[in-house]
């Protein structure tokens, strides 16, 4: 909420300006729109200054994507056509993988490993329930067709004959598939025999191709397979949304969009159109990335905690360092997926989460949401079941007359309905009780999430600070703090379009991987930073502007015997025992020793950058001290007559104590009893522990 977000442009010293600059030419303008489970999110930068606007999310993304363009740009007073960058993240391909929502899928693989795919791993969902069932495939076994070939890491053994890739031409025609994964045994080191399946396949049918050596070029079966499948599986989702989005886009005069990736960067719309699992998770990835550059680290912190509390679900990650975690071990929706991407974990806890009671009499909040449209109770659009944010509502974290994104009024009598039938499930004493309950479930939720970023992986969440943001996280970050022994927490001044905002700050990244198997103590040095200098060629024809790229590089390691790896940043030329010693110092930290083994060489990484600035965010508080109004606000030692602020008048030379709350246009900040609040010079609000 770097300016007013929805009634014109405001700059950095807080006045507003209708007009595109002061002498009406035109400058550079970038805008971000971010697509929410319930709302669409919309930051638009000229020069400084910082525009946001928020919309309800539509069946197809690309129209509510129009209309917050639109309204964001009329709140600027400048035309959709002088925007000159425009970033994008959507949840189309993980909405395709959790709704099992997808393309009818074929899938190729090597004679005999029909079945990989079925058959995973041998870990259990639970270890200890004999029922446990394992997903189902998104490829059923009737889809999964086999072909004679074979090959080794060292090459191809033997070749696939013409007469056999004719032979599944014809059967994928009498399938009548959608889209075709090729995955064949080890066309990570020799994909001689799968490219040349792949060829033919896209030559001959009217249906995408995803083959395993361009999705993922790693050894692991299991891993590679199923990235193959997930990328498939949602590729003519991606490819068909970005084509609409691309052509509204052109209509209205904007540049095509650049597309926000799972790895935290942005790159062209063709790219991810052929290479749409790159795009699962786009969304919480734009968020990490937005409250990195706009949440400053202190010097006495170890890092951030990134809390993104939005209408459908809460996402929690890690900033250290000033640079965001990222994995290659993820799992969205039950699917291992292999490729780069932000560290995020994710709980169905959002201000749309529904509230219920299970078999046994627990109050349980979601993962089922009440989405946008019929919306919570108290949106007054026909939905009667209790949600987070009707809690909020009755508790009075939240009044009556706030306006969600801009033209949504509440109904409390509809809140406090629904949470008085739960009460009455429930066996609680009326609908405050239920919300509070309702409060508390949803805090312990969001705080497991934070466990498991820090304590699960050796970091002690007392040495971060909390940054807060989506439309619902400032709500409930200082009690989620309060409960963790956190005693800082930041939320940024874009808090409630955090997301979009990230999309401005992302740099342009394409990452590159290659297995390179063997003990790092007989590696030749030269032929691995040979391997490095392949990624590195690759990268800069792929990246926009190749002169403008940071190449950086990585290894994946391992003690011997050891069955997962550690990536730890490597210099070229390389250097085995450098890599070593810095493979057993990550060893030492995520896991308290270091082995007496020898260390393994798995794959060599690399990733290009080509930097972006990040728009500067103006404070625009200094306004009168005293609270704009007062309201009752329940927390869990009492009813208090709550003072509450405008967060565009929020005073900013003093500290304000809770309980109180600060209102703005997209998010709320509730400020707990024993704590206190105050505004930073970048229009953050940072809240810390009182020491009165």
């Amino acid at each position: 909420m770097g300016g007013r977000s929805t009634d014109g442009r405001t700059a950095a010293d807080g006045s507003t300006d209708e007009r595109a600059t002061a002498d009406g030419s035109t400058d550079a303008r970038a805008i971000g729109v971010d697509v929410g489970g319930t709302f669409t999110d919309v930051a638009l930068s000229l020069d400084g200054d910082l525009v946001t606007a928020k919309v309800p999310s539509t069946e197809d993304q690309s129209e509510g994507v129009v209309a917050g363009i639109e309204k964001a740009c009329e709140a600027a007073g400048i035309d959709p056509e002088s925007v000159t960058d425009f970033s994008h993240a959507m949840t189309v391909s993980v909405n395709a993988l959790l709704e099992n929502d997808g393309a009818r899928t074929a899938l190729v693989t090597t004679e005999g490993f029909r079945d990989v795919l079925e058959i995973g791993r041998q870990t259990r969902p639970s270890l200890y329930d004999l029922d446990a069932e394992k997903p189902t495939p998104l490829v059923p076994r009737r889809r999964r067709f086999e072909v004679a070939e074979r090959a080794t890491p060292d090459g191809i053994e033997r070749p696939v004959a013409e007469e056999a890739v004719e032979a599944l031409v014809a059967d994928l025609r009498e399938a009548d598939v959608e889209s075709v994964a090729v995955c064949l045994l080890h066309a990570y080191a020799s994909p001689e025999n799968e490219r040349r399946v792949a060829e033919r396949l896209r030559e001959a049918l009217d249906a995408p191709v995803s083959a395993s050596h361009e999705v993922l070029p790693e050894f692991r079966e299991y891993e590679r397979t199923s990235t193959t499948v997930v990328d498939a599986y949602v590729r003519p989702a991606i490819d068909g949304y970005v084509g609409r989005l691309t052509e509204r886009a052109r209509d209205m005069g904007l540049p095509q969009p650049r597309i926000m990736q799972a790895n935290g960067g942005v790159t062209d719309a063709d790219t991810v159109r052929r290479n749409a699992v790159t795009t699962v998770l786009s969304g919480p990835a734009a968020g990490v990335v937005g409250a990195s550059a706009a949440a400053a680290t202190d010097a006495d912190r170890d890092g951030l905690v990134t809390f993104d509390m939005g209408g459908t679900s809460s996402d929690v990650s890690l900033v250290r360092d000033g640079e965001v975690e990222r994995t290659t071990e993820s799992v969205i929706a039950d699917r291992p997926i292999g490729t780069p991407m932000v560290d995020v974990e994710t709980v169905g806890a959002g201000g749309g989460s529904i509230a219920w009671v299970d078999a046994g009499g627990a109050l349980r909040i979601g993962p089922r949401s009440a989405g946008a449209d019929p919306g919570p109770a108290c949106y007054g659009k026909g939905g009667t079941e209790p949600t987070v944010t009707d809690a909020d509502l009755v508790l009075g974290y939240v009044g009556a007359d706030t306006d969600l994104g801009g033209d949504l009024s509440l109904d409390a009598e509809a809140a406090r309905d629904a949470l008085a039938d739960l009460a009455d499930e429930a066996g609680m004493d009326g609908p405050v009780a239920a919300a509070l309950g309702v409060h508390r479930v949803a805090n312990a939720d969001m705080s497991r999430a934070i466990r498991s970023v820090t304590v699960e992986r050796g970091h002690d969440p007392r040495a971060f600070g909390l940054v807060a943001f989506g439309g619902a996280g400032p709500m409930h970050a200082v009690s989620i703090a309060d409960g963790l022994d956190i005693d800082r927490v930041v939320v940024p001044h874009a808090s409630g379009v955090l997301s979009a905002y990230g999309l401005l700050a992302a740099d342009e990244t394409r990452d590159a991987v290659r297995t390179r198997q063997g003990p790092l103590g007989e590696v030749d040095a030269e032929s691995v930073d040979a391997v490095y200098g392949e990624l590195a060629d690759r990268l800069s024809r792929e990246v926009s502007d190749p002169d403008a790229a940071r190449v950086e590089y990585a290894a994946d390691l391992r003690y011997a015997g050891q069955s997962f790896e550690l990536t730890v940043d490597v210099e070229r030329p390389f250097d085995p025992a450098a890599a070593g010693e810095r493979f057993a110092a990550a060893h030492e930290s995520a896991y308290g020793y270091r082995a007496d083994e020898p260390v393994e060489l798995v794959n060599c990484r690399a990733t290009a950058t080509v930097p972006r600035s990040a728009p500067a965010i103006g404070s625009v508080g200094g306004g009168d001290a005293g609270p704009r109004t007062t309201r009752e606000a329940v927390f869990p030692d009492g009813t208090y007559e709550t003072p509450v602020y405008d967060r565009e008048r929020f005073p900013a030379d003093e500290e304000i104590e809770g309980p109180g709350v600060v209102e703005g246009a997209e998010s709320t900040v509730v400020v707990p009893p024993g704590w206190g609040v105050r505004l930073r010079d970048d229009g953050a609000l940072i809240a810390e522990v009182s020491d009165a």
